[in-house]
């Protein structure tokens, strides 16, 4: 733990205050105070551009400024010329600065949390923190604006009514597999996050749990080389194979699973008879399962008996 940069963090809480202004094309404009509270503000997730005069007024007039990651934020505060003290609260140090925080909004504080981009909350350690302030009465107040689940979303192709945000799957195959299983008969597009470097693995697995649903891949939301692909899972997993681990934040989507008629128990049987011919139990299942859409689990258990009965 970085005792030094916890020992300024505390320091920052303590005896911090927002510069009460900001510059925005060209301009510099004078803020009111906010009322006391922690406020939860959502900044860009790319652009710079994408942020709100509520979010920048909000940002120059607390206190401090909760920052996952503050290298991150200090770019975004010197874009619009604000000075507000920075403070860390991130994962490996929040056991520590949670209750030097939740003092600071007992006494009366205004404070700002922000992650990396994005809407807090959503894949960083912010929960806690807000959970702590409502217990102790503290006003939570919402400063809503950009949000990668959100962006991709409306410009994936896949239905919109229903979604399902999991966020970051386990980093292991089998651990993964497992969890999309439970995943699979969701009635939602499902929203994932993931990094490049698993990406190629990931998308695979999707693919090959959840068969040939409609999915995209979106990369670099808001940024300039902003791209999205749509295709069935297969066919994304077989170019992702072919071309390598895509650069940059990504977004991975899929849509929900076809409404269909149960197949008769008698033609999946004769599915997996005509599979277990040339393939292994796993590999039956698994090819059986991704042409009918039906559960890989159920498949896989009654391949399972069919092979035993061949015996």
């Amino acid at each position: 733990m970085d005792i030094v940069g916890t020992e300024r963090g505390v320091e920052a809480v303590e005896k911090g205050r927002g510069s009460g202004a900001f510059t925005a094309f060209g301009l510099r404009a004078e803020v009111e105070p906010i009322r006391k509270g922690l406020h939860v503000v959502a900044t860009p997730i790319g652009n710079l551009g994408d942020i709100s005069f509520r979010a920048l007024s909000t940002l120059a007039a607390a206190d401090a400024v909760i920052a996952e990651d503050t290298r991150v934020t200090k770019t975004l505060l010197a874009h619009y010329g604000i000075a507000t003290p920075l403070v860390a609260y991130h994962e490996h140090n929040a056991a520590v600065m949670r209750p030097h925080l939740l003092a600071r909004l007992a006494s009366g504080a205004a404070l700002a949390l922000v992650s990396d981009a994005g809407t807090p909350l959503v894949s960083d350690p912010g929960y806690r923190l807000v959970a702590g302030a409502l217990a102790q009465n503290v006003e939570v107040i919402s400063v809503p604006g950009a949000s990668a689940v959100l962006a991709a979303l409306v410009v994936a192709g896949l239905p919109t009514d229903r979604f399902f945000f999991e966020g970051f799957l386990p980093p292991k195959s089998a651990a993964r597999r497992e969890r999309l299983s439970a995943l699979s008969a969701i009635p939602g597009t499902l929203v994932f996050f993931e990094s490049p470097r698993r990406v190629v693995e990931m998308v695979a697995d999707l693919a090959e749990a959840l068969g040939p649903r409609d999915a995209a891949l979106a990369r670099e939301l808001t940024k300039y080389y902003e791209t999205v692909r749509r295709a069935p899972l297969p066919e994304l997993a077989a170019a992702l194979q072919a071309e390598g681990p895509p650069k940059g934040e990504i977004v991975v989507l899929v849509g929900p699973p076809q409404e269909r008629e149960a197949l008769d128990p008698a033609e999946i049987d004769a599915r997996l008879g005509e599979a277990l011919e040339t393939l292994s139990v796993k590999d039956a299942a698994a090819a059986v399962a991704a042409a009918t859409g039906e559960p890989r689990r159920k498949i896989y258990a009654r391949a399972i008996e069919l092979a035993g009965q061949r015996r």
